[in-house]
């Protein structure tokens, strides 16, 4: 047997598995890039509201109405909730979750 249909042989699948391992990469690296985009859009949001006075003073607020199922309602709680729907008017979350969201800041 030649050696040249060996060596070509060798030469495709060494060319194969570089193919196949770049575009594994420039796939990962395009996935990897999108969540940190999307992860520092969310934590840029969260930390601007982590840091306002109006949403940590509802906190206790929050718990009481998480708690009560949404039957105990402070006015620190609606001014938050009034607070982060100015803030983000696209913003499409129930009062439970604003509430469930302000105890996880």
């Amino acid at each position: 047997m030649s050696r040249k249909p060996l060596f070509a042989a060798a030469l495709l699948l060494s060319l194969a598995g570089t193919a196949s391992a770049s575009s594994f990469i420039v796939t990962t690296d395009a996935v990897v890039d999108g969540i940190a985009a999307s992860t520092n859009a969310t934590s840029d949001a969260s930390s601007s509201l982590r840091d306002n006075k109006i949403v940590q003073a509802a906190r206790d607020d929050a718990a009481s109405f998480v708690g009560s199922q949404g039957e105990i309602r402070g006015a620190k709680l609606e001014s938050a909730f009034s607070y982060i729907r100015q803030q983000a008017p696209q913003l499409q979350a129930s009062d439970t979750q604003l509430a469930q969201a302000i105890l996880a800041l």
